[in-house]
Formats: structure tokens, C-alpha cells, sequence
């Protein structure tokens, strides 16, 4: 009997230490890649996107990095979501209301943008694999590669122009336009 008790004290440990210890961990890493949001409004339509913004800090990032040609989680820490309270045209495709985690497949010409409707609760899996599910896609979508005349050194996401989503990094830029119709 006293060893069920001890052992029950000890899961009970692990499971507190555990909760709190990935508190802890995803704090820290927010340290190094800060988390940031944008938004745009427009009428009745709202737009946002929540992501983590990596530092350059010297290293070479498209096939360095972040390899061309594989499941980025597009930033640091948690994927990145994008929520829209209308449907909207994003890129080629159309994209109803809701959240989505937002994937990249950098490539040297073009990025695949992918919009999936699972949002894992970390970016990367243990084995430091994207934890994107792909049987949760809900978009497909290739957006062209822009040269950037100064290197950023920060990751960054901007809601620009008549409402496009960029995404800067290094001499990368990508966009993907959106479009809307005028809602009241």
C-alpha cells in the first residue's frame, strides 16, 4: 500500500513539474524569437496573424537554416496561425472563416503557402520534424520569391498594400495576395 502511495506521489510531481516545466521552456524560447501579431480591418473583415520571429544572428537561413524544399513552421515556438472572420480569396484559393496554422515550403523561386485547419500546440515534434498533419490542409498555394536589397535580420510578417500577406526574412520576401469583396 505504501508503495501505490509513493508512486502516486511521484506521478502527481511529474505531472506538475511537467505543466509547469513547458510553461517555463516556451517562455525562454520566446526570449530569443519574440512572439508578434498583425491585423488588418477592413469594413466588417478582419484579418490576423500570430507568429514567433527568429533572429538571423549571422547564420545563413533559406537552405541553411530552414532547408528549401521541406515544412517550415513559418517563424519560431508555436506554428503560425492566420484568422479571417469572412471568406476571403487568399492567393488562387478560396479560404472560409475560422483559424488556420500557417505552413511554408521555401523553395528558391517560389514558397508553397499552406493553410491547414489542426493547430498543433508546438511547431516541431520531438524529433524536430514540422507538426503539421497534412491530412488537415485546407490550401495549396505557390507564391513567387522577391529579392530583398538589405538582409533582415528579424523575421517578419506584414499585412501590406491593398491587402497582401508578406513574409520577410534575410533577402526573402514572399506575398500572397488576398482578396475581399466589400463587406458592409
Amino acid at each position: 500500500m505504501k508503495a501505490l502511495k509513493w508512486i502516486g506521489i511521484i506521478v502527481v510531481i511529474l505531472g506538475i513539474t511537467g505543466y509547469f516545466g513547458m510553461d517555463y521552456a516556451k517562455a525562454q524560447t520566446k526570449k530569443h524569437s519574440p512572439q508578434d501579431t498583425i491585423s488588418y480591418k477592413s469594413g466588417n473583415l478582419t484579418l490576423g496573424a500570430v507568429y514567433c520571429s527568429p533572429s538571423k544572428k549571422g547564420r545563413e537561413i533559406f537552405g541553411g537554416l530552414v532547408p528549401l524544399n521541406e515544412v517550415w513552421r513559418t517563424g519560431a515556438n508555436e506554428p503560425t496561425t492566420f484568422t479571417t472572420n469572412k471568406r476571403i480569396k487568399f492567393g488562387t484559393e478560396y479560404v472560409e472563416a475560422g483559424t488556420y496554422s500557417l505552413w511554408t515550403i521555401p523553395q528558391s523561386s517560389q514558397w508553397t503557402v499552406i493553410l491547414n485547419s489542426e493547430i498543433p500546440g508546438w511547431g516541431v515534434d520531438f524529433s524536430s520534424k514540422p507538426s503539421r498533419n497534412p491530412e488537415f490542409d485546407v490550401i495549396k498555394i505557390n507564391a513567387a520569391v522577391h529579392d530583398v536589397p538589405e538582409a533582415l535580420e528579424h523575421f517578419t510578417m506584414a499585412f501590406e498594400y491593398n491587402v497582401n500577406l508578406s513574409f520577410a526574412w534575410d533577402k526573402t520576401k514572399v506575398t500572397v495576395p488576398i482578396e475581399f469583396s466589400n463587406f458592409d
